[in-house]
């Protein structure tokens, strides 16, 4: 149902341009590993907006490393298997725990400057975390400081090439290899671009949902072209909702932090009770599936669309200091962090799940990676640890590089025809069609979710697949054929696993089955839906 190609392709008749590493989108993990990267080799980065788009650059709480004496790798990996509810690999958080603060010092030399307090640096501590171990900068603007430093490090770089606005359609493979990529330029031509290794950095698929921390360009594109490429897709039914993100009319679902409940804000529904003692030891630091189906509850049963996070009791000076975004965003809709209760409600955050990689990033396809949010390394299992996946970028960024020094050149010369029947469409009909695949999904595929709904949610996406069967030349038509994929493997996913586990919460399995689904679900565009066992990762 989900053709090769999301066009038709002739090959020997697009212009042709050759670097040594590809890679697609921006953000800490594609920034990170192009900079590292170039230093053996020639390097194109392509962004379908810019460098400053992407998830990474809203991240407020910051990255999870140790620094302090009283912290360890063990203590680290214990937080992050615990998390991760039985589903992490060991030997991939291992690799992050320890490699971990190697990896942020590496960010420091690019330029990005951690907030530091009596010469030290500032670490606080955030939900199922056991120890202040997250690093953050400028109070709660950790992302946006990444992302400046890694962009002019790129920017200034003569070995790394940057095209911005550059939308990439499909991978391109042959004989199991990834040869490179096809892309659609600003004024709509296209080109292939080959390559000797290609990194998928794209992100998540927020925009799966109409209620998102994500940013607009977060469009599941590397899930969907990896999957059309022939690459196994692990675990995509594992969607974290942010359990407090801004409601308020007339206000996006902008971000409030965990690192706020990490300095003592409390949760109260519209009563004004406090609540997360009824639900969890931790209260409000417990993982963020369950603070956020307690939130949900809370407001079902006082019939409310959203509860209350508060920190008033702390000084004014110490959240203006340390939340200055936060303060300044709230305080442009009349709401004063340092004195008013923030109306709060779970949105959608993070993909566990998404493309299978190695301990070195690499596919099931010989010469193309996977980095960041857009990968499955087995580092977050059922439930990311808050602020591991700025350190996982990094880890594996760095790895992913010096698998790719070890790689010889590309010999393939691909000659690739791929034509079928398309008929035309309209970008009008594909953004009505977005709107109601997001109300879908929020509908169906949500925080909970029962198989009665699974089935109705796939059902009503399936009748969107003509979509692979229209001619496709737009940026909006791409990304939606692209987040109807992601939907299509995130609900087969949801509907497989029957139990409850990390972030997928089912009403008819409510239990966690270890017996029977300590197991990943795996897709693949050929041999359909899977199951892989933990001891045979």
């Amino acid at each position: 149902m989900i053709p090769r190609y999301l066009v038709d392709v002739k090959l020997d008749e697009l212009p042709v341009i050759e670097k040594d590493v590809i890679v697609i989108g921006a953000g800490i993990a594609g920034l990170f590993t192009a900079i590292r990267a170039s230093e053996h080799n020639s390097v194109l980065m392509i962004t379908k907006k810019s460098l400053m788009d992407s998830n990474t650059r809203y991240a407020q709480g910051g990255i999870a490393a140790v620094i302090s004496d009283e912290d360890s790798p063990a203590y680290h990996r214990q937080d992050t298997l615990i998390a991760g509810a039985g589903l992490c690999s060991d030997e991939a958080v291992d690799v992050l725990v320890h490699e971990g603060p190697k990896g942020v010092r590496s960010l420091i030399q690019m330029g990005t400057q951690f907030d530091v307090e009596n010469g030290e640096f500032a670490l606080t501590k955030e939900g199922a975390h056991s120890q202040r171990r997250i690093l953050h900068a400028n109070g709660d603007a950790t992302g946006f400081e990444i992302v400046r430093a890694l962009s002019e490090t790129a920017v200034a770089n003569p070995k790394i090439e940057v095209w911005d606005d550059h939308f990439v359609i499909d991978l391109v493979t042959d004989e199991g290899e990834c040869c490179g990529v096809i892309l659609q330029k600003p004024g709509g031509q296209r080109l292939f671009v080959k390559g000797k290794a290609t990194i998928l950095s794209s992100g998540g698929a927020g925009q799966l949902y109409r209620y998102t921390t994500n940013p607009e360009v977060a469009t599941g594109d590397g899930i969907a072209m990896a999957y059309r490429a022939g690459a196994f897709i692990r675990d995509v039914e594992f969607i974290q909702f942010h359990p407090t993100a801004l409601c308020y009319p007339g206000a996006p679902r902008f971000l409030i932090s965990e690192a706020v409940r990490g300095e003592g804000a409390v949760l109260r529904n519209i009563k004004g009770e406090r609540f997360m003692e009824r639900y969890h030891e931790q209260l409000e630091l417990a993982p963020r599936d369950v603070v956020a189906r307690a939130i949900v509850s809370e407001m079902e049963e006082t019939k409310s669309t959203f509860v209350y996070i508060d920190i008033t009791h702390e000084s004014a000076e110490m959240v203006k200091h340390r939340f200055p975004t936060i303060y300044e965003y709230c305080l442009k809709y009349g709401l004063d962090l340092t004195s008013d209760w923030i109306p709060v409600a779970p949105a959608m955050h993070y993909m566990m799940g998404g493309v299978k990689t190695d301990l070195n990033g690499e596919t099931n396809i010989k010469r193309l990676f996977a980095c960041g949010e857009v990968s499955s390394t087995g580092v977050h299992g059922a439930n990311r640890l808050a602020s591991n996946s700025l350190s996982e970028a990094i880890v594996f960024g760095r790895r992913i590089v010096k698998r790719i020094d070890e790689l010889a050149a590309l010999e393939a010369e691909p000659s690739i025809q791929y034509e079928s029947e398309r008929v035309s469409t309209q970008v009008q009909a594909v953004v009505e069609r977005r709107l109601k695949l997001q109300k879908i999904m929020v509908r169906y595929v949500g925080l909970r979710r029962d198989a009665k709904g699974l089935a109705k949610g796939l059902e009503e996406l399936k009748r969107q697949l003509p979509i692979y069967q229209s001619i496709l030349s737009e940026r909006e038509e791409y990304e939606f054929a692209n987040l109807l994929t992601c939907a299509m493997l995130t609900t087969q996913s949801a509907l497989q696993r029957e139990e409850s586990r990390g972030a997928h919460y089912r009403e008819d399995f409510p239990a966690r089955d270890d017996l029977m689904w300590r197991k990943h679900t795996v897709l693949h565009r050929l041999s359909g839906l899977t199951e892989e066992r933990i001891e045979d990762v």
